[in-house]
């Protein structure tokens, strides 16, 4: 009886858990369904929000990757890290002329969420871009 219980359960975990999506366009191992990510508009240009972005993730941790996506609309540039042993995942993408939007996206190694990190991380990018 306790074994299929725990088979049951093992089971059930398994298919809950699966791929999730990154805003940076890739795929990492997580729990699906779960708010993962917190945004923010500046009017700033896309390239003083992508260099406040990349010194915070430099200041609480360690930036792994960062690229720029040219489309014929709109310029994406994207930052991933490591801060508190979570996967961090940033895209910074011009919306209008004026207005430039930040996506912060936090996961555990496990593939939960850590989404108190995300707020954390948007909100030093605030700060650091009004000095």
């Amino acid at each position: 009886m306790k074994t299929t219980i725990f088979v049951v359960l093992l089971g059930a975990l398994l298919a809950g858990a699966g791929c999730v999506g990154t805003v940076t366009g890739r795929t990492k191992a997580g729990v699906p369904f779960v708010k993962d990510w917190v945004e923010g508009r500046y009017e700033r240009p896309v390239d003083r929000v992508f260099e406040a972005a990349k010194d915070v993730v430099k200041f609480n941790g360690t930036l792994l990757n960062e690229s720029t996506l040219h489309s014929a609309t709109n310029l994406t540039r994207t930052i991933e890290g490591k801060v508190n042993q979570r996967n961090v995942f940033i895209r910074i993408e011009a919306l209008d002329p004026k207005v430039t939007g930040i996506v912060v996206q936090t996961r555990t190694s496990g593939g939960g969420t850590d989404l108190n990190l995300a707020h954390e991380i948007e909100k030093q990018v605030a700060l650091k871009l009004v000095r």
